[in-house]
């Protein structure tokens, strides 16, 4: 493995120029002997920065995100961020669903770098990269420190996850709700059993994912509903649309959108692979229908957009309704410390 694109020991910068994100004696490689967690190496890091600026050519609708992991054991066969960890000369392959990168400090950085008075408090998404509630979260509990320096810095921030340990900072996001805008979506793309099996098998079951929009939206936090991807001619027939939106507005979404799947470099030979030995029939329709680059054609993203929201209409899902920012509670009031005293593990079914 190969840190240098990270990492430097003696400057402050890397080859490239840029600022180094971690000191490259300060990896720590551990293995669990654990079921959860047997075949998966973790690389514990101590990173430099938290914050993360999202270039402008991004298409994403926000400008800086936090990653407190790198690689994810959900091992979605899809995923766009494959790619990222060919930039340690890491596999992107098996690699990136069983090499784990933990920026072990993280909480510490988010809550330093918030209250720096350069700062001005933007919006900071998380889980748009790897999914902050894998199983490692369960381990090493970073999310509740993090989620408590939002909170204690009235910070907006909004979260992306397939993940049910969410669950367990229930009340660290109650909190920050009630003192500035939280924003909270699942990703359930198919309610197909099958389907999931094959292409996301680290992930908990999209029944035990719509469980957790259920339970935020009991306890007064909207949930909206990411259904993505929507996998072409494997998961967007019409039945199986109307099946997957009909279950995600009886978990009580405040909203629903659709997002076709995506084939950046690096996830997109991942996939065809998994495509050839599971529906080889498919691979000519794929090659054709992701001839011109990374997204489906125009036209087929409409059509499925445009059915969905249908759906939606149908089934009674309202749009999103976004949170106002709030005052902070006096001081008298502290909130309590972050988590509980035992680690809790993700539940795959």
């Amino acid at each position: 493995m190969r840190w240098d694109n990270l990492a430097d020991t003696t400057a402050k910068t890397t080859k490239s120029g840029e600022a180094a994100l971690f000191a490259a004696d300060a990896v720590t490689t551990r293995t669990f002997d654990t079921p959860e967690f047997r075949g998966i190496t973790f690389h514990e890091v101590r990173a430099r920065s938290a914050l993360n600026r999202v270039p402008g050519a991004s298409r994403m609708p926000f400008e800086w995100t936090v990653n407190p992991y790198r690689g994810c054991s959900h091992a979605c066969v899809y995923c766009f961020a494959r790619k990222t960890h060919s930039y340690l000369d890491l596999d992107t392959g098996l690699g990136f669903d069983s090499q784990i990168v933990v920026k072990v400090n993280a909480p510490e950085l988010v809550r330093r770098e918030v209250a720096s008075p350069r700062w001005h408090g933007a919006h900071i998404a998380m889980g748009t990269n790897v999914d902050c509630y894998q199983r490692a979260e369960g381990r090493y509990r970073l999310m509740p420190g993090i989620l408590a320096a939002l909170r204690d810095h009235a910070n907006p921030f909004s979260i992306l996850t397939k993940g049910t340990l969410i669950l367990r900072d229930l009340e660290l996001l109650r909190q920050a709700a009630e003192v500035t805008e939280v924003g909270v979506s699942v990703s359930v793309g198919f309610v197909d059993p099958e389907l999931w099996r094959t292409v996301e098998p680290g992930t908990p079951s999209p029944e035990r994912r719509l469980d957790v929009v259920r339970a935020l939206s009991g306890h007064g936090i909207g949930c909206g509903v990411l259904m993505a991807p929507v996998i072409p001619f494997l998961g967007d027939r019409p039945e199986q649309l109307r099946a997957t939106v009909r279950a995600i507005a009886a978990a009580g979404a405040t909203s629903v959108t659709p997002l076709v799947l995506h084939l950046r470099p690096g996830a997109r030979e991942w996939f065809m692979e998994w495509l050839g030995r599971h529906h080889p029939r498919l691979v000519g329709r794929y090659e054709r229908l992701y001839a011109d680059g990374a997204y489906a054609p125009t036209w087929y993203q409409r059509r499925i957009t445009r059915r969905v929201h249908e759906l939606a209409t149908e089934y009674g899902i309202g749009p999103s309704r976004r949170g106002a920012s709030r005052a902070l509670p006096a001081r008298g009031e502290p909130h309590p410390p972050p988590g509980g005293s035992e680690p809790t593990q993700l539940t795959l079914l």
